[in-house]
C-alpha cells in the first residue's frame, strides 16, 4: 500500500496517476482536503483504495501499520505568501516531523517535499547539501521556505548524529514546477498556467519588469521543471531504495520568463505578445532574480534520464492539456 499525502494537490496527484501506472496492483490511498472547489478532478481519474481526511490520518496509519510500504508526503501550505506562521509550522514541520517518526518506527519508506524555497535569495548559491553546517547558512525569504527548511535540518541533525532514519528516506526539494492538475492553486499556479488564457484569445500577457540592472524585463531566470520529470524522479527513488538524502529537484538550467512565455504562443502557433508591468512592492524586496538547480548530487546518485527542455515542457502542457476539453491527467 502507498500512501500519499496532498494527494489530490499539483504534485501529489501526478504521483499517483504513476504510482497506477506503475504499480497496478499496490492499493493507492489519499490523504487530503477536497473542500468545495474542482480539486477532486485532479484525482477523478485515478482507481483509489481511499481518500483519508487528514484530521484521520493518525488513525489510519495505525489501523494499516502492516500494509504501508511508502509513504510520500506532499501535504502542505504551499503558499509563500500565507502569513500565518504558527498554522505553517504546525502543518509542514510538526506533521513532517510526526509521519517521519511514524515510518521509522515501522520501517516505512519516506519521501518528503521540501522546497527550493529554502535557498532565499540563492545567495549562497543552490547546492543540495544536508550537512548541518552548510544548512546553516541558508536564509529562507519566506515562512513556508522556513518551514520547509526546519525540517530538512531537524533531518540533519538525526542523521549527523546516527539516529533512527526511515528504511529509506528523501528530501525533495523542488524548483519551479508546471504541469497538469495545478488549476485549483488560483494566483499560485504556475506561469504557464497564467500566460495560456492569454495567448489562447490573442491577447497581451503580462509579466513582471525587472527591478534589478543586470535584467531585462522578462530576464529574470528561473529553472522551470516539466511535472513529469519530477514523477520520474519519484518513481527512480521507489525503484532504488537504498538511496536517501536530500535532492534538488530541477533541471540544471535557468531559462527566462520570457523564454516561458514566448514557449507557449509557440505551442498555440502564435506570435508572443508581452506587456512588462511593475512588480508589486510588497514582494518586490524578497524577488528572487535567479534560480537554478545544482544536479550532481542526484547524477550521482545514478539517476541518468535526461530533462525535459522548456519549449517540449511547454508544448506537452499546452497542447495535451490546457488546450483540451479536459485539462486534467
Amino acid at each position: 500500500m502507498f500512501v500519499v499525502t496532498g494527494g489530490a494537490g499539483f504534485i501529489g496527484s501526478n504521483i499517483v496517476a504513476a504510482l497506477e501506472v506503475c504499480y497496478p496492483n499496490e492499493k493507492i490511498v489519499i490523504c487530503d482536503r477536497l473542500r468545495d472547489g474542482e480539486k477532486w478532478r485532479n484525482i477523478a481519474k485515478r482507481d483509489l483504495y481511499d481518500i483519508v481526511h487528514p484530521d484521520d490520518l493518525s488513525e489510519f496509519l495505525y489501523d494499516h501499520m502492516e500494509d504501508i510500504s511508502a509513504l510520500f508526503h506532499m501535504g502542505a501550505i504551499s503558499a509563500t505568501t500565507e502569513k500565518d506562521a504558527d498554522k505553517i509550522l504546525e502543518n509542514n514541520f510538526h506533521l513532517t516531523s510526526h509521519l517521519w517518526d511514524w515510518c521509522t518506527e515501522h520501517e516505512v519508506r519516506f519521501i518528503y517535499a521540501s522546497s527550493a524555497a529554502t535557498y532565499g535569495d540563492g545567495d549562497k548559491g543552490f547546492d543540495d547539501f544536508e550537512d548541518r553546517q552548510n544548512l546553516s547558512t541558508l536564509l529562507p525569504l519566506n515562512a513556508y521556505g522556513w518551514s520547509k527548511h526546519l525540517f530538512d535540518r531537524t533531518v540533519a541533525r538525526i542523521t549527523q548524529n546516527d539516529g533512527p532514519t526511515p528504511p529509506q528516506w528523501a528530501g525533495l526539494k523542488f524548483f519551479n514546477v508546471y504541469g497538469p492538475n495545478e488549476y485549483h492553486k488560483g494566483g499560485q499556479q504556475s506561469v504557464v498556467a497564467h500566460v495560456y488564457p492569454q495567448a489562447a484569445t490573442d491577447d497581451m500577457c503580462k509579466l513582471f519588469k525587472s527591478h534589478h540592472p543586470d535584467y531585462e524585463d522578462g530576464g529574470q531566470l528561473r529553472d522551470f521543471v516539466w511535472i513529469g520529470d519530477v514523477v520520474d524522479v519519484i518513481m527512480w527513488l521507489l525503484e532504488n531504495e537504498k538511496t536517501s538524502g536530500l535532492f534538488n529537484v530541477g533541471t540544471g538550467v535557468s531559462r527566462s520568463f520570457k523564454d516561458l512565455a514566448v514557449a507557449v504562443y509557440d505551442a498555440l502557433g502564435k506570435e508572443a505578445m508581452i506587456q512588462y508591468v511593475p512588480t508589486p512592492e510588497n514582494i518586490r524586496d524578497k524577488y528572487q532574480y535567479f534560480t537554478q538547480a545544482n544536479m550532481s548530487k542526484l547524477r550521482a546518485a545514478g539517476y541518468d534520464k535526461d530533462f525535459t527542455p522548456l519549449e517540449e515542457g511547454v508544448r506537452q502542457y499546452v497542447q495535451d492539456f490546457l488546450n483540451k476539453d479536459d485539462p486534467f491527467k
